[in-house]
């Protein structure tokens, strides 16, 4: 079972939707200074906001939904 995130942080600027996990933690530690072991849920959409992709900690590691 996935915890609730306490908070869920957006990443405004686009990223590319072919980025995986290492890829995406990279951008958190970028633009938030953050690390995904925080138990926040991070947002990404790609160019057109027809897409999102989720970042969630679960306790014992990080889902790309």
């Amino acid at each position: 079972m996935v915890p609730s995130p306490t908070q869920i942080w957006c990443v405004i600027k686009a990223v590319d939707m072919r980025l995986r996990v290492d890829g995406l933690s990279l951008r958190v530690q970028q633009a938030f200074g953050k690390s995904l072991c925080d138990g926040f849920t991070y947002a990404f959409r790609n160019r057109r906001s027809n897409r999102i992709k989720l970042l969630v900690w679960d306790g014992t590691g990080v889902w790309l939904c």
